[in-house]
Formats: structure tokens, C-alpha cells, sequence
């Protein structure tokens, strides 16, 4: 049985050709691949320790069960969608409303666990049906606002949290960083990421040698005058150990607050799925429902032992646009590095002092490049933002996930940001469709029927029937097999052509 974890080596091993992306089943030397996974492993780092210290879970044991996540992810995938599975963010108010109401660690664990298990039932009811179930109600539009809202949904995070801390840090690190992802070449070109923390590091250091102490909030939002880089927790920290586990406990309350994060987390896995099938272009929809089935195994797993859940995480999306290199290799690597670092709390404690104005630097790019995915969803699936039934729900949507707007229903239950955005981009567009007269409407393509979106673009070329209607899916069916490629924009600006059937 094809585990996926095979992979031929791209060219010679050390610099992809101008132009070419290294493939899921491909990989560089093996000494590149693992630093690629432990850049991937940085890129996490940051919200995988910032979601479950907010919701008030062990950061070690998070960080191991990310790795436990990832693994069975790519098992169950058989390697074909690269993917780490991170801590979710989006269930950080969740679990704010849930200790506000009295609740526990357990309990906070035990809610997520059930929105875990239904978002398991949710990949098996896609593998059943197939992805059409969820591209039907997730058209081209919807997913594209999606990823975006997902993405700028962060940027608060960078925004109130990292970069106030230190400012001027911040900047040199967000400029280096994207001088090192534009103007180096091979392999140190695609460790951009992980050189920027390296380099905030030693700029830290030497600006608390120099200047002294900062006068700036902190990482709890406090004004002090503190160490840019603190590192006495590192030497009160034991190298080995294991993480603080407890065993989650059910209160119907609670699961009900949490259950409507489902639709995020379906969005996400979505989103995550189309980004990483245009990144690559390689079709990758027939997988929709493994993806989303063996997240929900992944977060059963960690919340069992008392862990945060996990999800596909967009911040390595970002780290694959910078690189180019889709290989599952990597991951494999970011696993075990993961695993290892779990049972390493010294080494947590070197992370939780990366500081926060180098973390600012890092994810203003990264959080950007996650967001602006979404626009290349729609820029490839021809998705016309002139015709109002597109523009008004994910207009609505992305302004409601990206300013964090909160729907109280009641004193115990809300939706915010991801989950209430995502609900209105889905739900809207769908009321409006119903709606909406017949020149605003085309079908849009349902992207397991044998034809990816590069099929989708290519056959919208050479049919001239494609004019007729808007954003894409006409040329879907009579066009298929009269398209000669496509060309798509990848992260650097440059073009990949892929071959159409």
C-alpha cells in the first residue's frame, strides 16, 4: 500500500529549475529537505505557541500532539496534500466563553474533542459523496474569501501582540526576511524564514547590549521596561520531560458553544486543500474528505490527552509560496522535529523567548502572503468581483472575519471573526443566488468531475462560449481536451505551465 512516503529526487537535488516547483512526491537532498521542515516547524511555532498558552493548555504538549496531527495526516493522504497540522486559533474565543462560564481545561478540551469528532464525520460523509458536496455549497467565490478572511483575520495578531513590542526590531526583521525570500538564491532563498528569526534573534541581543532595556509592552500586554531577548527561562528549563496531560471532560453548554467552529474548520481544510492544488497545480479535490476526516482524527488525538486542537495550517502555506517547494519530505521532517521538541521543554523555553518584535517581522509577510492566496483562487477560477452576487457576500464576509465582529446570541453563545465570516460568505451568497436574477448566475464548476481549475483556465482560453457567462465553469465539459496548458502565477511573480489532459 502506497504510503506516500516515497519521493524522487528533483534534479539535482540542490536548486529547482528556473520556473519549476519541487512536487509533494519530490524532494531535495535530504540535508535541505530537513531544514526545510524545520523551517516549516519555526513558521508554526509562533501561533502554535501563542493558541494554546490563550487557551490556557500546555504549549509543550501542543507542539508534540502537532506533530502526532501531522503525521496521520500524511498517512492518511497517502503524501499527495503537504500540510502541518498546527494549533488552531479559532478556538480561542471559544474557549475564553467557555472559562468565563466556569469551565476548566477539561472542559474546554472535552468541547473541542466533540467539534473534532463531527468534523471527522464531515470528511467521511465528503469521502462518501464525494467533494462536490462541499464545492457546491463552497463555490470558487466563497473559497477564495475564505482563505483571504482566514488569512487577514491574523493580522491582529501581528498587529496588537508582536510588533508593539518592538517596533524598530520588527522592521529590520520584516525587511530582511523579505530581501533574503527576493534576492538569495537556492537553498538559503528557501530558508528565508528561518534566517529572519535567526537574524532577529542576534539583532535583539546586540540592541539589549547597546540600548539597554525596552520601554514597551511585553508578551502579556503589560508596559515595562524589560529584555528584548529574555532567556533565563531556558536555564530553569529541564531538557527532557513530559508534557502536563489531562483527560477531557463533556458539558453539553460548552459543546454547543464550540460546535459552530465546524464550519471554519471545514472552510479551512477547503481552503487549505484548493491552495495547495493551485500552488501545485496537481488536482487534489478527490482527497477533500480524507483531509478534512484525518484533521478531525489529528485533533481527537491531541484533545484526548488534554491538548489544543489542530488544523491545516495556513502559516506553512505561507512558507511553501516563499520556497516553492511543496515537498511532503519536509513535513515528514517538521514531525519529527515537532515530537522531538515536545518532550524537550528547554527547548520550549528557547521558542517562548523568540521575541515579539521578531515574530511581528516574520508574520506581517507570512500572514499577508496566507490572504492574498485567496485572491490567486480567484484570479485563477476567472471569479468576476464586477458581478454583485460575487462581490456582496465576500465583501461582507472578509470585513466581518478581519475586524474580528462579534454575533451575540445569547449570554452564552456568539459567533466572531473566522467562524461568523465564514458563515456569512456561505450563507449569503447562497440567499443571494436564490435571489438573484439569471444574468447574475453561472455555474460553477464542481471540481471533482475530472477537471482542475488549470483545466478550468486552459479550456476557458480556446472556448469561445467562456465570454458568455461569468467566473468560470463554462468552458468545463465542452472544452476539456482543446486546452494546450495554463499559466499560473506562482509566489515570486514568475509563471508554471502545466499541461492540460
Amino acid at each position: 500500500m502506497d504510503l506516500g512516503v516515497r519521493w524522487t529526487l528533483h534534479g539535482d537535488g540542490r536548486t529547482p529549475a528556473p520556473g519549476a516547483v519541487v512536487r509533494p512526491d519530490e524532494r531535495l537532498s535530504w540535508p535541505r529537505t530537513i531544514g526545510l521542515g524545520a523551517q516549516h516547524v519555526v513558521a508554526m511555532f509562533g501561533a502554535s505557541f501563542v493558541a494554546p498558552v490563550l487557551m490556557g493548555l500546555d504549549p509543550n504538549l501542543a507542539i508534540m500532539m502537532s506533530g502526532v496531527a501531522t503525521v496521520v495526516f500524511l498517512l492518511a493522504t497517502r503524501g499527495r496534500i503537504p500540510s502541518y497540522l498546527g494549533c488552531s486559533l479559532s478556538f480561542v474565543g471559544v474557549a475564553a466563553v467557555i472559562r468565563a462560564q466556569g469551565g476548566t481545561s477539561a472542559t474546554v478540551t472535552g468541547a473541542v474533542l466533540a467539534v473534532a469528532l463531527a468534523l471527522f464525520l464531515v470528511g467521511l460523509a465528503v469521502q462518501r459523496f464525494g467533494a462536490r458536496i462541499i464545492h457546491a455549497a463552497m463555490p470558487p467565490v466563497v473559497t477564495g474569501a475564505v482563505v483571504m478572511l482566514i488569512g487577514f483575520n491574523l493580522a491582529p495578531v501581528t498587529a496588537s501582540t508582536y510588533w508593539p513590542q518592538d517596533q524598530w526590531t520588527a522592521l529590520l526583521v520584516m525587511l530582511f526576511t523579505g530581501l533574503a525570500v527576493v534576492c538569495l538564491r537556492g537553498f538559503w532563498s528557501r530558508v528565508a524564514i528561518f534566517l529572519g528569526l535567526v537574524f532577529g534573534y542576534v539583532i535583539s541581543w546586540a540592541f539589549d547590549r547597546i540600548f539597554g532595556k525596552i520601554h514597551s509592552v511585553d508578551g502579556s500586554g503589560r508596559l515595562t521596561d524589560h529584555w528584548r531577548l529574555d532567556l533565563s527561562g531556558v536555564a530553569k528549563a529541564d531538557w527532557i520531560g513530559l508534557p502536563s496531560l489531562h483527560a477531557p471532560s463533556f458539558q453539553w453548554s460548552a459543546v454547543l458553544v464550540a460546535l459552530p467552529i465546524v464550519i471554519a474548520l471545514v472552510a479551512e481544510n477547503a481552503g487549505h486543500v484548493k491552495a495547495v492544488g493551485e500552488m501545485t497545480g496537481e488536482p487534489v479535490d478527490d482527497r477533500l474528505g480524507t483531509a478534512i476526516a484525518a484533521d478531525g482524527v489529528g485533533s481527537v488525538l491531541s484533545t484526548a490527552v488534554g491538548g489544543p486542537p489542530t488544523t491545516t495550517y495556513s502559516e506553512n502555506i505561507g512558507v511553501m509560496a516563499a520556497t516553492r517547494v511543496y515537498s511532503t519530505a519536509a513535513y515528514w521532517a517538521a514531525a519529527g522535529f515537532a515530537l522531538l521538541f515536545g518532550l524537550c521543554p528547554k527547548f520550549g523555553a528557547v521558542v517562548a523567548a523568540v521575541p515579539g518584535g521578531v515574530l511581528g517581522g516574520i508574520t506581517v509577510i507570512l500572514y499577508g502572503m496566507i490572504g492574498l492566496l485567496g485572491a490567486q483562487i480567484w484570479s485563477n477560477a476567472r471569479v468576476d468581483l464586477r458581478n454583485p452576487l460575487n462581490l456582496v457576500p465576500a465583501a461582507a464576509g472578509i470585513i466581518i472575519g478581519v475586524g474580528n465582529v462579534t454575533m451575540k446570541f445569547t449570554d452564552t453563545f456568539s459567533l466572531s471573526g473566522i467562524a461568523l465570516g465564514t458563515l456569512v460568505v456561505i450563507t449569503g451568497y447562497h440567499a443571494l443566488r436564490a435571489f438573484a436574477p439569471a444574468h447574475l448566475k453561472t455555474q460553477e464548476p464542481l471540481l471533482d468531475e475530472g477537471t482542475s481549475s488549470y483545466d478550468t483556465v486552459a479550456d476557458a482560453d480556446t472556448d469561445t462560449d467562456a465570454d458568455a457567462g461569468i467566473g468560470t465553469g463554462t468552458g468545463t465539459g465542452t472544452g476539456t481536451g482543446t486546452g494546450t496548458g495554463s499559466e499560473v502565477p506562482d509566489a515570486a511573480g514568475g509563471k508554471v505551465r502545466r499541461a492540460t489532459p
